[in-house]
């Protein structure tokens, strides 16, 4: 079971890297190659630990996977701290560090291997093991520490959702580093002062049995999967994101085309000019593909522009029988009842606008929180499907909603009623 846990991460960690290398449209972001050269040593480290790999290297050199193991870890240590000094630095100064980083790994792991070697010369001497395993735990704490704080930091600036998440995962993976770390210290002080608290030499045969086998291998493998998933989520998610946000708009494109087409036919002045071919209203009707934010943009902008131009015709006495028949349904004071009244007084309004009636003395106010959802595309848009989907099929937008007279009202001769929109009730576009 323990040899599948550490296959299964290395090969999960190589798949990553091959995202994180492969080509983006001739584009890489800043610190790909620090993540692969991450991604690949982690990979490296958990697969050293797999027994057919552990025993072929083992008998050319005995122990030797473990020097291989903690190299790889090393590695992938240095590759953390070279992403997170390109993402904060300038491109020389991160040069620089980067290069600093590599000679003091360099030293480090020529160090262990020398201690690893004189250990091995000298019936593995307890005390030059425990220099090994310092110099091992410095610095992989030191860097575990330092990027779990700058991830955690990172994380309460970030705007995307995704990357937040992200980072705060990569934070709690370095805390389980850091617990690894502990219980590496733990080690050394039994090793140093030869109390022999842990046994050496014990093999795990689950990922929590012993007990040591939590800290020895369940934390550094939870350490690697959450740093892992941690800083590959945002670029897995995020054109996961996009494709979801282009659906949307496309659908939301096509689900205002009833309300756009009559509230422009009534006001064909708010329509757009276009650069295209095929003129404004062409380009309105048809949505590009990969323009699926700018045509849904403009269309809002064109509705809205109409709402406007249409304000003189809209009717108080439509919008008082319409809000008796939503409150009537219990939609009163609802984004869906306030959709309905909104959608019969656009009817309304377009039918006046078209008939060439006046514009009137007294016209109905503009929708409930008209002015909280200037400027934001999504909220407008959300707004303008309820308005648009009631515009279309809901009954009291299409009929009589108050009995009224069927012939003029004197007091107000130029506001007719829903009941008056159509000769028979109907939908004039059904």
């Amino acid at each position: 079971m323990i040899d599948l846990l550490f296959a299964g991460v290395a090969v999960v960690l190589l798949l990553a890297a091959g995202y994180w290398v492969r080509g983006r449209g001739g584009h890489r972001p800043t610190g790909t190659w620090a993540m692969a050269g991450l991604l690949v040593s982690f990979a490296l480290a958990f697969g050293s630990y797999v027994s057919v790999v552990e025993n072929a290297v083992e008998s050319v050199v005995p122990e030797v996977g473990r020097l291989l193991s903690n190299s790889f870890t090393l590695a992938a240590a240095t590759s953390v701290l070279a992403f997170m000094l390109q993402l904060d630095l300038e491109p020389a100064e991160a040069a620089r560090r980067i290069r600093r980083r590599v000679l003091f790994l360099g030293v480090s792991v020529a160090a262990m291997t020398v201690l690893f070697t004189a250990s091995r010369l000298n019936d593995d001497s307890p005390q030059l093991y425990a220099l090994y395993v310092l110099i091992y735990i410095t610095y992989l704490g030191v860097t575990a520490k330092d990027f779990g704080r700058q991830t955690w930091k990172q994380a309460g600036h970030s705007r995307r959702r995704s990357q937040r998440v992200g980072l705060r995962v990569t934070a709690v993976g370095c805390a389980f580093a850091l617990l690894y770390a502990a219980y590496k210290v733990f080690g050394l002080i039994s090793i140093g002062l030869e109390l022999n608290l842990l046994p050496h030499g014990v093999r795990c045969s689950t990922p929590v049995s012993p007990v040591r086998c939590v800290f020895s291998v369940t934390a550094p493998a939870l350490a690697v999967l959450l740093i892992t998933l941690g800083l590959t989520l945002p670029a897995v998610v995020w054109p996961f994101s996009q494709f979801l946000r282009r659906r949307w708009e496309a659908r939301s494109f096509t689900a205002l085309a009833i309300l756009w087409k009559d509230i422009t036919d009534a006001t064909p002045e708010v329509v757009l000019t276009s650069p295209g071919p095929h003129g404004s209203a062409a380009y309105s009707e048809e949505q590009p593909a990969e323009d699926s934010d700018f045509v849904l943009h403009r269309r809002v902008i064109e509705i809205n522009d109409g709402v406007l131009a249409l304000r003189p015709h809209r009717s108080a006495r439509v919008q008082g029988s319409a809000a008796r028949a939503v409150a009537a349904r219990g939609l009163a004071g609802t984004p869906e009842g306030d959709a309905i009244v909104e959608a019969a007084i656009l009817r309304a309004a377009v039918h006046a606008k078209m008939s060439g009636s006046e514009p009137r003395t007294q016209a109905a106010p503009p929708a409930s929180r008209t002015a909280s959802r200037a400027g934001d595309l999504r909220a407008e848009t959300e707004w303008l499907l309820l308005v648009a989907e009631a515009y279309a099929q809901n009954g009291i937008a299409h009929a009589p909603t108050d009995p009224i007279p069927s012939a003029p009202i004197p007091s107000a001769p130029d506001e007719p009623a829903l009941d008056e929109l159509t000769p028979s009730g109907t939908d004039p576009h059904a």
